[in-house]
């Protein structure tokens, strides 16, 4: 007899599930998110590093934007418009004005200068070893990277996010990496 299939994994529960995780472990004070080697090394001046604000329990990268402009790289932070509308990347300095969107997001005002990263910090709700990652599910990064296919991304999460495997879909895009409190997680060569 063969072994019944194993369901496909509900990306809706595991999204709830991985989030209270998430704010359980962020209660216990985690380490910060150090910038790691291979990140370092691709810092040039000039080159546009794409960060973002944490929600809630989210990873933080300011310790990796700090390294960005240390190194001479353009900040940016993403902005929303509405659901339907991929994020766009707005220029952005640490001090700049900062409005709320749609779902507690902070962004910069929508007179800031979009520009086009080289660099993406992603946030996430979960991650595998292959690289493949779990948002928050309105797709805003899935469409803002078909739109960058050159750009090299690395995931920013807490290690406690790392699961066996995540449910794929064709639109989804492995990242190149993901770095946490523990160190670098890069994507297993396909």
């Amino acid at each position: 007899m063969n072994p019944a299939p194993t369901p496909p994994l509900d990306k809706r529960a595991l999204r709830a599930r991985l989030r209270a995780e998430r704010d359980a472990f962020v209660a216990g004070a985690p380490a910060a998110i150090m910038p790691p080697a291979p990140y370092l090394a691709r810092l040039k001046p000039g080159l546009c590093v794409a960060a973002y604000l944490p929600l809630g329990s989210e990873a933080d990268p300011a310790l990796l934007a700090d390294a960005a402009r240390a190194a001479g790289c353009v900040l940016a932070l993403p902005r929303t418009v509405d659901r339907a509308t991929p994020i766009a990347f707005h220029r952005w300095l640490p001090g700049d004005p900062i409005e709320t969107a749609a779902y507690g997001l902070r962004q910069p005002l929508a007179d800031s200068p979009p520009i086009a990263p080289d660099i993406v910090l992603v946030p996430l709700v979960g991650f595998d070893s292959d690289g493949n990652r779990l948002g928050q599910g309105a797709g805003h990064y899935d469409r803002a990277l078909a739109a960058l296919p050159h750009v090299w991304t690395l995931g920013v999460a807490w290690s406690m996010q790392r699961v066996a495997a995540l449910p794929v879909d064709p639109w989804d895009r492995p990242l190149d990496a993901i770095v946490t409190e523990t160190g670098l997680f890069e994507r297993k060569p396909a």
